[in-house]
């Protein structure tokens, strides 16, 4: 199933640290299969403050996505990242393949007893 690790970062410049981030972060991904999903788009918001703009990178699995995070390829290029642009970092697991949203609301109120 599908994993991704998801970013939601407010990059106020670029200077040489953020650069280099971003010039050698997809060989710290290759070795786990991670590909970019969303990168460098415009952010079209619909609902609720979003300053910043998002970045999604996708992984075969959870497995692979946290083994990609806490490798010490990635974790060396970290601060390049951090110590410039403000934001957050997710992993998530995907929905395996034909999930019904209907399915987990029904869950939820049997849960609920509703």
């Amino acid at each position: 199933m599908t994993a991704y690790a998801i970013a939601h970062i407010r990059p106020d410049t670029l200077n040489e640290d953020v650069l280099r981030y971003i010039e050698e972060i997809q060989a710290t991904m290759d070795p786990f299969e991670g590909r970019f999903l969303v990168h460098n788009a415009e952010v079209e918001v619909k609902e609720g403050p979003w300053p910043g703009t998002v970045v999604v990178l996708g992984f075969p699995d959870i497995d692979r996505a946290r083994a990609w995070y806490a490798s010490p390829a990635y974790q060396a290029l970290v601060p390049l990242r951090t110590r410039h642009v403000p934001g957050e970092v997710i992993l998530v697991d995907g929905v395996p393949a034909g999930y019904d949203a209907s399915t987990t609301a029904a869950a939820h109120r049997e849960a609920l007893g509703l």
